[in-house]
């Protein structure tokens, strides 16, 4: 598995098993078995996924050495403050079951219970989360979701930049500016529902590609992710499907290809805004 540099030296594997969507208890335990049994070793849960306990289940399982793992969840927008950052972080290493966390993330900006002053609960939650991070109780920490207002608002006071922010990234859906504003400040840019949900797969110019290149739709995607320099998260619960994502580092879009892919404004919607999500 490729890596990424993340700002203070850790690695990163290039491309993870996301598990957004994915019911907690035996299908959880046995996609995320299946991604680790076929290579993956990089699974990103989260909070509000509710299936934490399920992921730390299938590590378990699985045999493999803590030591050879990356493993992220994100803050829940219910827990955004120092005390409630600290007190679910607790909680999210109970359910996984494990001694350390590799990367934290705040997962929304701006929460609908904390509308009224996110500025102030991210810096909160950002405070507790640099002091976890200092104490060795997580390898990295990041965002998710944040435009550059966002960003901005939290490097008022952050003590240290956040290494990654993971948002979606898909065909057509490149959120340019946000993107240019991460590679600025050296975060890792992370791509969720790099296949847009699954409406790329009807998409014609999505089919035609995968022809040329008698490749899936969504190794293209994860293959055109890569080479724009993103850190792809594909999710399936299928184990053929789950061994076919990991199966792209053995071919190469053309200059041409990767553009057109980026060119194909709106094919799968865009991203929400942040501001406006009633969460």
């Amino acid at each position: 598995m490729n890596t990424y540099r993340l700002a203070n030296g850790i690695d990163i594997p290039s491309v993870g098993f996301g598990t957004w969507q994915t019911p907690d208890g035996e299908v959880a335990v046995q996609s995320v078995r299946c991604a680790l049994e076929a290579g993956y070793t990089h699974i990103d849960t989260a909070q509000a996924y509710g299936n934490e306990e399920s992921v730390g289940k299938a590590i378990r399982l699985s045999g493999i050495p803590r030591k050879d793992l990356f493993i992220t969840t994100k803050l829940w927008n219910a827990n955004h403050s120092y005390d409630l950052t600290m007190r679910s972080f607790d909680e999210s290493m109970n359910k996984l079951g494990l001694d350390y966390l590799d990367l934290f993330l705040i997962h929304w900006p701006n929460p609908l219970a904390f509308r009224d002053r996110w500025e102030q609960a991210n810096a909160e939650s950002w405070k507790a989360m640099e002091e976890l991070y200092e104490a060795g109780k997580i390898r990295a920490i990041g965002i998710s979701n944040f435009r550059p207002h966002h960003m901005d608002a939290l490097l008022k006071t952050a003590k240290i930049t956040p290494m990654v922010n993971q948002i979606r990234l898909c065909p057509g859906d490149t959120q340019d500016e946000t993107v240019a504003y991460c590679r600025e400040h050296q975060m890792v840019i992370e791509a969720y529902s790099p296949l847009g949900t699954g409406r790329i797969f009807d998409v014609p110019e999505m089919q035609t590609l995968a022809r040329k290149y008698n490749r899936s739709i969504a190794q293209i995607c994860i293959r055109w992710s890569l080479q724009r320099g993103y850190l792809p998260l594909p999710k399936s619960v299928t184990p053929a499907r789950i061994q076919e994502n990991l199966h792209v580092f053995d071919f190469e879009l053309s200059e041409d290809d990767v553009q057109l892919i980026a060119n194909l404004k709106g094919c799968v919607g865009y991203a929400s805004d942040p501001d406006t999500r009633t969460f």
